[in-house]
């Protein structure tokens, strides 16, 4: 980043400016909107520049450049056509710490002025650092037409609200989470409308529900793991979110897209290894929502699928904590995709079942003989640790042993490896390729197709006379 972009209040404060024709014109108009003391030092001025000294809307120093002009000067401006001048400006404002731009020359400015889309008091700046001005101006004129002249109604009414608002609502995070709904919903189309009267009427009336409400809880799916898989609504809830509760599932890339100033708390929970249980985690995100926050309660995969979101959701229901929920795409979905195995194919499988491999304790086992039948393909998380459990009770029930298997670790991620065996020689396999969580298993006629639909760089190992078994009995 060369240049650090900020916005600097001029209003009443003393500025210089040399030079006297239509460059200087061009700069004095922006100082004049921002509301600085303009004085100009130049031998003579344009016709519309002398205009302007008639009204006395500048202090005109007629004559040559000093440096003891520069003193109490908060910037000052170079807009002359002599470099030897404009060089002479930009020394002086070094030994005096003025900040001094000098117009169409980079290498002799502290500031540089951006190119602006003004929506007042919402201002956008465009800045190439001075390199690039002509794509600057075209990113200018893009934002240009993409950004209602409304905005400048709706800064004005959040201008005119903001006492009220913080008198009313004195946590930040519920100030935050008002301003936010306020203006994507309905007062935002009433002020796009120009109905800034019902604006106002339907701001004062959710100002009033909003203080005496609590907060809430989004259920939020963060997907298998790959960054760009989160949906739209998935992103503006953690975006949108004072206190994001995570599952250690979570990728380190997903949790960077979050709101920077959020309170993140991980409460990871791995088979064997619970840093908090369930019912912690429903008190926990109970509590935070009756502080009046805005919790996103982020989850591998989707929030329904074996990430016990409907206990969460009964927990608040039960306290009375308005909830939402954000379906993301399922690990089962998502790795195997990424893996190249379609999880139904007309000609493998029928039917596809979603299982786990890691039950509540006293829960019954599982139904192997329904689980065992040909024709479907079988998604089973969290199976590592049960892996010779699910390989006997399927072999029981009738799987032929040469079934294939696909094992997917980090499925999704960069790092994702996929691994195919069959049936007969899963657990040996987990041992052999030392396998860690998290790692989906699928089992099916369906997985002899990952060799050939691999798409995304990743090594399979398959024994070819294994796959060729398996697609002569599929």
């Amino acid at each position: 980043m060369d240049y650090l972009p900020i916005f600097v209040d001029l209003q009443r404060q003393p500025v210089l400016v040399i030079g006297g024709g239509d460059v200087a014109l061009r700069k004095i108009r922006l100082l004049r909107q921002a509301g600085a003391q303009i004085n100009l030092v130049a031998p003579q001025l344009c016709p519309d520049l002398e205009i302007l000294c008639s009204e006395k809307e500048l202090v005109w120093f007629q004559g040559d450049f000093h440096p003891d002009q520069l003193a109490g000067m908060r910037l000052v401006i170079a807009a002359t056509d002599l470099n030897s001048v404009n060089r002479q400006v930009f020394l002086a404002a070094e030994l005096q710490g003025v900040p001094v731009n000098v117009v169409d020359d980079a290498e002799l400015c502290r500031f540089i002025f951006p190119a602006i889309v003004d929506r007042s008091p919402l201002m956008l700046a465009v800045s190439s650092g001075g390199n690039a001005p002509v794509l600057a101006r075209q990113t200018r004129e893009q934002l240009e037409r993409m950004l209602p002249q409304s905005l400048s109604g709706l800064g004005r009414l959040a201008q005119h609200n903001r006492s009220r608002v913080k008198s009313a609502l004195p946590d930040v995070g519920q100030r935050r989470a008002f301003w936010e709904q306020t203006f994507r919903g309905e007062i935002a189309r009433r002020v796009e409308s120009n109905d800034q009267e019902g604006a106002q009427k339907l701001l004062d009336h959710k100002l009033q529900a909003f203080a005496a409400d609590r907060g809430c809880v989004s259920l939020v799916g963060a997907g298998p793991g790959d960054p760009e898989l989160l949906t739209i609504k998935a992103l503006q809830a953690m975006q949108q979110a004072d206190v994001i509760v995570h599952d250690g599932l979570v990728s380190a890339e997903i949790l960077e897209l979050a709101r920077r100033d959020a309170e993140r708390i991980c409460v990871a929970k791995k088979a064997g290894c619970h840093s908090m249980s369930q019912e912690e985690i429903n008190r926990l995100l109970i509590h935070l929502a009756q502080q009046g926050l805005s919790v996103c309660r982020l989850k591998g995969g989707d929030p329904f699928i074996f990430g016990r979101g409907g206990e969460e959701c009964e927990a608040l229901k039960a306290a009375g904590i308005d909830y939402r929920i954000v379906p993301g795409i399922s690990a089962a979905v998502g790795c195997a995709a990424y893996a190249g195995i379609p999880l139904t194919h007309r000609d493998y499988s029928r039917t596809v079942q979603l299982v786990t491999g890691h039950c509540k304790p006293g829960s019954e086992t599982p139904d192997w003989r329904a689980l065992a039948q040909s024709g479907q393909t079988l998604v089973i998380y969290m199976g590592l640790i049960r892996s010779s459990d699910i390989r006997d009770g399927l072999l029981q029930f009738g799987r032929e042993k040469q079934t294939p298997v696909a094992i997917i670790e980090n499925g999704t991620l960069p790092q994702q490896k996929v691994v195919l065996t069959c049936l007969e020689e899963l657990t040996r396999t987990v041992e052999a390729e030392q396998i860690k969580s998290p790692a989906l298993l699928i089992v099916g006629e369906v997985c002899a197709l990952a060799e050939k639909l691999a798409w995304r760089g990743t090594s399979h190992e398959l024994n070819k006379d294994m796959e060729n078994d398996a697609l002569r009995t599929a």
